[in-house]
Order: C-alpha cells, then structure tokens, then sequence
C-alpha cells in the first residue's frame, strides 16, 4: 500500500460541494457525517495546474478544471448525481461482512475509521438505478476508501449485483477506480478477480451489456479483472489506467516512461479501450448504449421491431437495376480510386443515426484504415464496419491509404462479434486497394487475420451485408466482404488483384494494367452477371459529397428492404444461407 500512497498522494479530493449538501444522504441512502460549512465564493487550487479557480466554476464544468481541463476526483454521490435519475438508485450488498484473513493487525479499526471519514461502507458502492428512465446495475469505486482497492466486500458486492443482474436481465455499468488488490486481505484479494471475472462471463454468455467507465486511476487487480472486461470500455480523459503503475514500472525496471504513458489517450491509440468520453457527456452516452442494447429488441423479429414492409414493398416493385452508365472498365477503376469519392466514414455518417465509434483490438494498436461502431438505422441497432480512406495527404498516412493491418481485421472481427452476441445486424463498406503489407503486418500475422474473418464471418449468425464502395482489392476487401448479400456502387471494382499487380504477374509489365482491366471482369456489371455480387448502386455521376445524400437514402432504402426480407429467420438460417451463398461460386 505504501507504493500506492506515494503513487496518487499528489491528487486530492476537494470539497466543492455546498455546506448544506454535506449533510444530506448521499445517493446510498447512507447519512453523510457533517462537513464544516464551507463558504460561497471559496477558491480551490487545481492539482493538475496549480491555478486558483473558483469552486462554482469547478462544479459547473462537471468538476474539470476550467483552465487546463484536468479532472477532479469526485465522490460516489456525486458520481450518481451526475448520472443517473435523481431518486433512483437503491443500494445492494449493504450486509456483507468484513474479512480479515491474514488476521492484519488494526485492520477492523481502520475501516472503521475510514467509514467514519467517507460515509462510505465500502470502496465499492453498487445497485440498480436508471438512466433517462432505462434500468442498469450501477457501481462506483471511490478512491477514499483505501485508494479503492479490492478485497473480499469488494469482490463481494460486484459478483452478487452481477448474479442478480443476469437474473433480472439487467446491463451493468461500472465506474472503476482503484490502487488494486487489497495488500491486507493477501491471497483472498486475488482471488476476487477471478470471482469477478467469472460473474461477468456469465452475464455476458446470458447476452447483457457490460460497461466500465475507467477513470483516475484505475490499476492493479481491478485492471486485470471487472474493469477490462466490458462490451464496451469507456474511460475519462486523462486517466491513468494500467497493470502496475508508472510509479512501480520505474522503480521496478529503471526505465524512464514516454510522456502520457498509460493515460487514457494512450489505451485507445494502443487499441486497448473503445473510447474516451468527457464527464459532462457520460450520461448521454450511457443513455445511447443502453438504449442500442435493449434486451427486449434482440434477435431477428424485424418486422415486429421496425416498420420496413412497407419500404420493401416498394423497392420490390421498382426496377431492381437501371442502365448503368458506359464506361470502360479503366475508367471505373481510375473512378473508384479517385479522392473526391465519398469514403466509409461518409456513408455511415449519411445513412445513419446516432453513430458511436469504438476503437482498437484490444491487443496491439487501434487501425486508422478501420472505421467501426454501433449505430441505428431508423431505430434499429446495427454495427457498422469500414475500410476508410483519406482525402489528404495526412488523413491517407494516418489511415494507411485504406490497406488494412492485422490489428484493423481484428478489431473488425470483435465489432462483429459483439453485434452477434447483441442480436444487432452487420452492414460493412468496403474500399481498400488490399491489405497491409510489409514486415510488421507479417510480424503480426497478416494472413492469419485475415482468414480468422472470412472463418468466422461464415458462421455469423446474425445478417451481413457488405458493399463495396471504392476499391475492392483481393483478400483484403473480402476480409469484410463474407456476407448474406453484397453490393457494389456502379464505379466500384472488385478484383483478385490490382490492374498493375495483375499485368505485372502475367504479362511481366504493369504497363498494360489498362488492357488487363479490360480482361479480368472486375466491374459491377461482370461481378452481378458471374453471381459475385447482388445488387449494382446506382450512380447517375461518380460518387462525391454533391449526390451524397440521393445515394444514401437509396442505399438506405434498399438497407430496409435487406432487414426486412432477413426477418424471422434463425442464426442458424442465416449462417447457412451465407455458405451457400459462396458454396456455389
């Protein structure tokens, strides 16, 4: 515990709340010891930046610093003011005992005296509660208690609201923040991160969502177990999050760690968590998720969720496919790989609704060439997945000119996974010129990546559909592109290799690509006559941000008809249909 001390002793908790708040019940219901009255117009001096600032102000900002932005710790109730339904929260795990294994010396007295000081039972305070009127098993870890760390309660208190969440069919969110294991409960400490852990699997095999919330600092024990293991991991900016602490890594080894070393920004570039959420929008986001993963919309019935008949009526009874317009196929290919064309990111944005990004693969790095998240279509969850390009030098380094790594293909395959686990329908947009090569994508299994997707994305049991929209280059484009139906824009290409690539291998001169583009049958109109693809999307002129809109919702109308035509089928159903779809090629 003296390595945690001397590790966090800098931050403090503040007291910004009013004098008269003190002496409420905190949202436990618990009654908070009377605080001294601390006058209007206090000035509080940040931690982070050492700027006098004045407590109002502080509050107001959801309890950031007003000039450097850095986060205050808050307390547990204040934690549940700002995020739930005011009067909603009701306790569980109030009558747990204490342990005391080791037979600690003074150990009873110092929680006592800790309880005394926080008005809290425990470092974890866990229940049910709502947020905007949507029902969630909801815990808080607090710093005060004993830097948050885990013992026997602890594990206790999670692993029990757990249970009873899986029994009540309940999602569970949790706000993390801890030194660790419990260093005066010894071996009984670590023995709850795998109580925990295993509560979690069970809810989760059960099909309910897990959310942590990581905040400053989350470490040690509880980073290996409960905080690590969400759906979805949502961490505040700036937050230091980690196995062993920069303080221990330091003293542990001697070397020196980079700037921003396992803060928040830090895990999501390193692909380890989805995303960062500021405080003041956390309710939100919250409210969002748990609304994408309603446990009663689950599963295949949409015609009884969602109102698309009527939208499939009508595209049955139009014309499926209008005269495309003649081009050669060099000129689709020049077309497809032109950086006016609308990208992934601009198609999600476009067709639709309440688009939540989620980053990484949770191993190695977050891939800039992969575009994924959760989102609705008219109401219905979906997630949607994209291979994104860049229209700038810049955006094109960052996401590799589209060519995606093994980490892009596997954090696809979690975000695929995920929308299996929740019932939730799979739409991918595919543009790549191919796949990543080069030392550190072999290093980290490129080919490996790549068919694990076309493997699992097999037997997926939930719809898949994939377009193409761009350029779809040889295993790499199909790496996303293993679906129910696929689609192709009119001056998109799809093809086993490029022009150049295939000119350079037959013919040993890359110069004739334009006349190997001719032969090779890579066009919407030969890929819909050969049976690769089933539908053409209509471009009456090439694909910009000035038709956006008219592709979009054509490509949304057709979306519908899609969904709708999958209603009432099984998993099973739908995983047999996608390999026959492809037995037969």
């Amino acid at each position: 515990m003296a390595i945690f001390k001397s590790m966090f002793k800098k931050t403090s908790y503040i007291n910004l709340d009013s004098g008269s708040e003190s002496e409420e019940k905190d949202g436990t219901g618990t009654k908070q010891p009377k605080e001294p009255s601390v006058p209007e117009g206090l000035w509080v001096k940040c931690p982070k930046c050492g700027k006098m600032i004045y407590r109002d102000d502080i509050r107001e900002n959801f309890y950031a610093c007003p000039k450097c932005g850095g986060y205050f710790r808050i307390k547990t109730r204040t934690r549940i003011r700002l995020v739930l339904d005011k009067g909603s929260f009701e306790e569980w795990g109030t009558d747990i005992p204490d342990k005391n294994p080791l037979d600690f010396p003074q150990y009873e007295e110092k929680l006592e005296n800790t309880r005394e000081k926080t008005g809290l039972r425990e470092a974890i305070t866990i229940g049910k509660g709502s947020i905007c009127g949507q029902e969630t098993v909801f815990g808080v870890c607090d710093a005060r208690f004993l830097m948050g760390s885990m013992g026997y309660a602890v594990g206790e208190r999670i692993t029990q609201a757990v249970e009873r969440a899986t029994k009540e069919r309940l999602p569970v969110i949790l706000f993390c923040c801890s030194g660790g294991a419990r260093m005066q409960e010894g071996i009984v400490s670590l023995m709850q991160m795998a109580k925990t852990s295993a509560a979690l699997k069970r809810h989760s095999e059960a099909g309910f969502l897990y959310v942590p919330v990581l905040t400053d600092p989350t470490t040690g024990g509880v980073t290996a177990s409960f905080a690590m293991l969400g759906d979805i991991i949502l961490a505040e900016p700036g937050a230091l999050i980690g196995f062993a602490g920069p303080r221990v890594i330091s003293q542990t080894i001697g070397e020196k760690l980079p700037e921003g070393f396992q803060r928040a920004e830090f895990l999501v570039e390193k692909g380890i968590i989805d995303g960062i959420v500021e405080r003041k929008n956390l309710r939100n986001t919250l409210s969002a998720l748990l609304a994408m993963h309603k446990t009663e919309v689950s599963g295949m019935e949409f015609d009884r969720m969602y109102d698309f008949e009527d939208t499939a009526r009508s595209v049955q009874a139009e014309q499926k496919d209008r005269e495309v317009t003649k081009r050669s196929a060099w000129e689709r290919v020049k077309l497809s790989r032109s950086q006016s064309r609308c990208t992934a990111r601009d198609y999600i944005e476009a067709v639709f609704d309440d688009f939540l990004e989620l980053h990484g693969d949770r191993a190695f790095r977050d891939d800039g060439a992969i575009v994924g998240g959760v989102a609705t279509l008219d109401g219905m969850p979906v997630t949607v997945i994209g291979q994104q390009k860049g229209r700038s030098t810049k955006e094109n380094i960052s996401c590799n000119f589209g060519m995606v790594s093994p980490e892009g293909y596997r954090k696809a395959l979690r975000l695929m996974k995920q929308a299996e686990k929740f019932h939730r329908p799979i739409v991918c947009f595919v543009d790549t010129p191919g796949a990543a090569c080069g030392i550190g994508a072999e290093e980290r299994g490129q080919g490996e990546a790549i068919a694990r997707n076309l493997y699992e994305m097999s037997d997926l049991k939930v719809p898949v559909l994939s377009i193409v929209i761009g350029e779809g280059g040889s295993g790499g484009a199909l790496g996303l592109a293993v679906a129910n139906e696929v689609w192709m824009m009119e001056n998109a290409t799809y093809s086993i290799l490029s022009p150049e690539g295939f000119a350079s291998i037959l013919w040993k001169d890359g110069k004739r690509a334009k006349e190997a583009s001719g032969i090779m049958k890579i066009t919407a109109e030969d890929l819909k006559e050969l049976g690769v693809i089933e539908w053409i999307v209509p471009e009456k002129e090439p694909a910009e941000s000035k038709n956006l809109k008219e592709i979009a919702e054509n490509m949304k109308l057709h979306m519908k008809d899609f969904f709708y035509r999958q209603a009432g089928k099984t998993g099973e159903e739908l995983a047999l249909e996608r390999y026959g779809r492809f037995r037969v090629m």
